[in-house]
């Protein structure tokens, strides 16, 4: 049988806030299917499967300097644990630069015609110019992208695509993401002093790209004309005071489903092409209305509309004011969520089959 692989380019289990990470970390403590584990020394380890720990000692350092090959660490620890007689799956994730040098270890080694390379993108649009990527996808068996949106954009972009791909959604816990009450809810508005307010949401990166400051100035606008409404940030240093906005600043990680749980709407103004917007699903699963840029696949994760607003021009800060005024003056709550929509669950079972599918290709 053969064997799966998961090159992560950050331990497992990771301390920090990751969605790809934090799907692993669920993953890996259910019934999952990788038998290994290449990564660096993590705080603490999975205790139901192998690891092969990325050396970062005095003489992989130089042997990265004098062969001029950064990941020399990842094909190390592969070599201690592939075996010439067996068939190995390789999962990679959004990291491609090892995908070359890989290709030439299992070459070289002659493991390269037992293995079969299952590529994980979370971006959207494609990552190479339409010539040049071709090697790439040469390379890999297997592109597995977060929307069928994103392959429409990747077909239409590649002259060849000579390999397969598949789409795996992701998926939130559904045991922290989920509806309250409404008492509980105005409970848990009360703790924050906001009671008696409409409470929009904003979490993410303080990264020019999430669309923060687009958003506070689209605040200045609608605020003038409705003060029964407040607008929680979390994720970032609090910045100039704002009327009618609370900085919360980062927040633990246990925390996080309490503020969507409390708040009625959700804005996610990115100005980029996100590859999935794993916050929407998380405030869906918590009952909130969602209002989200029309770009990149956040379309198809509001299903083109049916699971929220879109907006059709993010880079308009009077497109956001109208929004949010036309959300006060008629609440609309969130959709009704199917149980094995964007969970966990379902997440599991999609990665499962593709490994499944890929232990049948290489047999």
């Amino acid at each position: 049988m053969p064997k799966v692989i998961l090159i992560s380019q950050f331990p497992l289990p990771y301390s920090q806030i990751g969605s790809w990470t934090t799907l692993y970390k669920n993953y890996l403590s259910a019934e999952h299917q990788i038998d290994y584990i290449v990564c660096a020394q993590p705080e603490y380890y999975f205790d139901n499967v192998k690891y092969s720990i990325i050396e970062n000692d005095l003489l992989t350092k130089i042997k990265k300097r004098l062969i001029k090959n950064p990941y020399i660490g990842y094909l190390d620890a592969l070599e201690k644990i592939m075996q010439p007689d067996e068939k190995y799956i390789i999962q990679i994730i959004d990291n491609f630069g090892i995908v070359k040098p890989l290709h030439s270890f299992l070459n070289k080694k002659g493991f390269l015609a037992n293995s079969y390379i299952q590529f994980f993108y979370h971006g959207f649009p494609p990552y190479f110019e339409n010539f040049y990527g071709g090697w790439f996808f040469e390379t890999i068996d297997e592109m597995v992208l977060l929307t069928m949106d994103s392959y429409k954009v990747h077909k239409n972009t590649y002259t060849v695509l000579p390999n397969r791909f598949s789409v795996l959604h992701n998926g939130v816990d559904t045991s922290k993401f989920y509806t309250v009450s409404e008492e509980r809810k105005f409970l848990l508005k009360e703790q924050i002093g906001d009671e008696d307010k409409i409470v929009f949401l904003w979490c993410s990166q303080d990264r020019p790209k999430k669309g923060l400051e687009l958003l506070l100035e689209a605040w200045k606008s609608a605020f003038i004309n409705r003060q029964d409404m407040v607008l929680w940030v979390i994720g970032c240093e609090p910045k100039a005071p704002q009327a009618g906005v609370r900085f919360l600043g980062r927040t633990a990680n246990d925390s996080i489903p309490h503020y969507f749980q409390a708040s009625d709407c959700y804005l996610f103004p990115t100005l980029c092409h996100e590859g999935f917007g794993m916050t929407l699903i998380e405030a869906l699963h918590c009952g909130n209305y969602c209002i989200a840029s029309d770009i990149g696949g956040i379309p198809e994760v509001l299903q083109q509309g049916k699971l929220g607003q879109l907006i059709a021009n993010p880079n308009f800060t009077s497109e956001w004011v109208k929004a949010i005024l036309d959300f006060m003056e008629n609440p609309k709550k969130g959709p009704s969520m199917p149980n094995d929509l964007y969970t966990t669950k379902t997440w599991i079972h999609g990665i499962n089959s593709l490994i499944k599918e890929a232990k049948i290709a290489i047999s």
